[in-house]
């Protein structure tokens, strides 16, 4: 996997839900970019296995994102570092409304929303100056299915954090990437079969003619790691499903 991005010799890069899927594959491109990097999910498994694929030195913690005590003991810990991407999340929420669970809408929002906003608080006091932070998502939030009620609003509550943090926080910039189908875990709830339909189905309509690949979506967060001229940006990488 190769990159031609600004060099980030001497940049620290933390990347939570860095250890499988789009996380992932945005930890091994900021390190080839030169990155020191720290990755964080919440099953020591999976930290493991990601460490396997990520360049000796790399640091990886299993962190509980949705209990703030934990994050910021984390962040505590890890010391000052440059640039912060937020891409964790489980498998999406789809429900109809009429049998939603809104006990488990809530459980959804913890992770993927105040998560977010939770790392971002807590990273404040340790980001140096002229660093980052990257949210991230999503392609329901333009074009929602029937179905997809939690998972549009959580990614329309993600959308409008990131505009307010870039103001609040500036002159550390804040975007976000917005990520159409991508083959990841987060699709990991569909049998194998139904799964490879669903990228096949979606694939065939868009107008690259293909889901995209988590390395696509990473050169995204580099993107705004590296654009030092970007803030309250959302980037959509989503191969043209909103035109279609």
């Amino acid at each position: 996997m190769t990159f031609d991005i600004t060099d980030l010799h001497g940049q620290r890069v933390v990347v939570l839900g860095g250890t499988s899927g789009i996380g992932l594959a945005t930890a091994v491109a900021a390190a080839a970019a030169g990155a020191e990097i720290t990755v964080a999910s919440s099953r020591k498994v999976s930290v493991n296995r990601a460490l396997d694929q990520l360049p000796a030195g790399t640091a990886g913690h299993a962190v509980d994102l949705s209990d703030t005590a934990a994050v910021r003991a984390f962040f505590s810990d890890l010391g000052d570092f440059d640039h912060l991407v937020f891409t964790a999340g489980e498998s999406l929420l789809v429900s109809t409304l009429s049998s939603l669970d809104l006990g488990e809408a809530r459980r959804f929002f913890e992770l993927r929303y105040f998560g977010a906003l939770t790392a971002a608080q807590a990273a404040a006091p340790h980001r140096r100056q002229g660093g980052s932070i990257t949210l991230t998502t999503g392609g329901a939030l333009a074009r929602p299915r029937a179905g997809w009620s939690v998972a549009a609003s959580i990614l329309g509550a993600v959308d409008a954090l990131t505009r307010a943090l870039a103001v609040e926080l500036a002159p550390i910039r804040v975007n976000a990437v917005c990520p159409g189908v991508v083959r990841s875990p987060l699709w990991d709830s569909m049998s194998d079969t139904e799964r490879e339909k669903f990228y096949r189905t979606v694939g065939a309509s868009l107008l690259t003619g293909r889901v995209g690949e988590a390395s696509d979506i990473a050169r995204g967060y580099l993107f705004f790691i590296t654009q030092s001229y970007a803030t309250g940006s959302v980037l959509t990488l989503d191969g043209g499903g909103a035109l279609v």
